[in-house]
């Protein structure tokens, strides 16, 4: 997952990026929405600015709450969570 902050934007900015070689158009869909879901709901947290989040594995298998604990712990890592920015918003 790549982050980069940008305090011009109203709300965070996210896209995916999955291969074709991650299957089929069917199951690539399924990761996109579960991904933004997870991001809906923690969309208060989110620090302003871009996120682009890569699936290199076959993460269409990932159930829900694995897709937000591993995503939680990247935005944790990229300090992209507003209670990480010492209370700057």
């Amino acid at each position: 997952m790549t982050f980069a902050a940008d305090r011009g934007l109203s709300r965070p900015r996210v896209a995916f990026a999955l291969s074709r070689h991650r299957g089929t158009a069917v199951a690539r869909n399924r990761v996109r929405r579960r991904l933004r879901a997870v991001f809906r709901e923690h969309a208060i947290d989110l620090a302003p600015g871009r996120y682009l989040v890569g699936v290199r594995t076959a993460a269409s298998a990932v159930t829900y709450r694995r897709a937000r604990t591993d995503l939680m712990r990247l935005l944790g890592a990229a300090n992209a969570l507003r209670n990480q920015n010492n209370g700057r918003p």
